[in-house]
């Protein structure tokens, strides 16, 4: 028999944001709860496939930030990963959750990372893929960019190519990659205020760095059970990032992947289980 998760898409109002999000209808009430905090450029419909696959077993909850997807924002909301956070600890609060596992990815660890300091009591572990806390796991390119980028720099990220590339960068087979996701991704940033919004995050992104350390005290201090996928191909996030975790989380489990930042799009088939048996031990 095969067996599809049934996924519902709704909207929940977090002091006038109007947060979209995507969950997953589990068999079980009790089901274990994994909140999905996505990347750049993207928004929750980046977990369609892993949600499809894990749903049915597992509570799987997307949100789209603030300047994603189809959230909605009242006018002259202000953009900053901090206000990122304040929407997703909101959201959380909203749905009554009290206890979930975390999967950050990208822009998702530094939202993740500081709703985790507030409420360390929440999370019950912690899944990371390309989603990074570490000066190591900065790429010179990257660290040239959260420093020094202009504007127009900025914005020279936010066409179709530059959302293709993240995609398809240093994936082994692009034939596995759908061109569904970055054309959806380029759809939303082409909306009106979206390029700003993005644009007002770039300029924020240096403020993730200075709290690497406090993110780092918080993960010796509290010992989450951790798994950490990585894509060892990402240009902005490399492979040192991923082992730099097992400092402050020694009995991580860590896998490699030759791909790039987008790690799902090519090797579902192989992270999906890992998080599967993650979920199961740590629940």
């Amino acid at each position: 028999m095969v067996t599809v998760a049934r996924v519902v898409h709704r909207y929940l109002d977090v002091d006038g944001v109007r947060v979209f999000y995507r969950e997953s209808v589990p068999e079980r009430d009790d089901a274990p709860v994994l909140l999905l905090l996505h990347g750049f450029p993207s928004a929750s419909h980046q977990f369609r496939r892993l949600i499809d696959v894990l749903g049915v077993r597992y509570r799987l909850i997307a949100p789209d930030y603030p300047g994603f997807g189809q959230t909605e924002v009242p006018e002259g909301f202000e953009y900053s990963f901090d206000r990122l956070a304040d929407v997703v600890e909101g959201f959380v609060r909203g749905l009554g959750l009290s206890r979930f596992a975390m999967y950050v990815f990208d822009f998702g660890a530094p939202v993740g990372f500081r709703l985790a300091v507030r409420h360390p009591e929440w999370v019950a572990g912690l899944v990371v893929q390309n989603g990074n806390a570490y000066e190591e796991g900065l790429s010179d390119m990257a660290k040239d960019f959260i420093w020094n980028a202009q504007d127009d720099q900025v914005r020279g990220l936010l066409t179709l190519e530059s959302t293709r590339g993240q995609y398809e960068g240093g994936t082994a087979d692009p034939e596995l990659v759908a061109p569904d996701g970055w054309t959806l991704d380029q759809h939303y940033l082409d909306l009106p205020g979206r390029k700003e919004a993005q644009v007002a995050l770039a300029f924020d992104y240096r403020s993730n760095v200075g709290q690497y350390e406090r993110w780092q005290a918080w993960m010796r201090e509290h010992r989450p059970p951790a798994l950490v996928t990585w894509g060892v191909n990402d240009l902005f996030f490399p492979e040192p990032g991923a082992h730099a975790y097992l400092r402050d989380l020694p009995d991580a489990d860590l896998h490699l992947f030759n791909t790039g930042h987008f790690a799902l799009e090519d090797h579902l088939p192989e992270i999906a289980p890992l998080i599967a048996a993650f979920l199961d031990k740590t629940w």
